[in-house]
């Protein structure tokens, strides 16, 4: 249901209806991005309680909690708040193919000074000898 208020547009759920709400939609990315909800919460600088609350559909979604979570995840806003369109931004690193991330890193790599573009080689390096060192347990 959609409550136009002076401040902000409230969605909230309505378990009659039977369709997916921007309740079961957060819960559906946060499943998506295989985070607790703790990390989620965190990253949206909510109490896990609240998320838990408006995952359960007992608290309204105001356009403060979209907007951050938007912002946080990359996230479609319409898709947030209908349903419509997809879960990403086309712009998001996970929508995008290798082949798109390279080129989007070429241009942000040449828009670097060189010592800036020096940095960035090194720390590449060392997250490949990172990569390389086999993982304790």
């Amino acid at each position: 249901m959609l409550d136009n208020g002076e401040n902000s547009l409230i969605l909230t759920a309505d378990p009659a209806s039977g369709t997916n709400t921007v309740h079961e939609r957060i819960k559906q990315l946060r499943s998506a991005l295989k985070l607790s909800q703790v990390k989620f919460a965190r990253e949206i600088h909510i109490s896990n309680g609240y998320l838990a609350e408006i995952e359960l559909g007992h608290c309204p979604v105001n356009e403060r909690i979209i907007a951050l979570i938007a912002a946080a995840f990359s996230v479609n806003e319409s898709w947030l708040q209908t349903g419509e369109g997809a879960m990403f931004e086309l712009t998001s690193p996970l929508c995008q193919t290798p082949a798109q991330r390279f080129e989007r890193m070429t241009k942000l790599f040449n828009g670097l000074y060189p010592e800036f573009q020096d940095y960035i080689l090194n720390q590449i390096d060392q997250l490949l000898r990172l990569q390389d060192v086999p993982h304790r347990e």
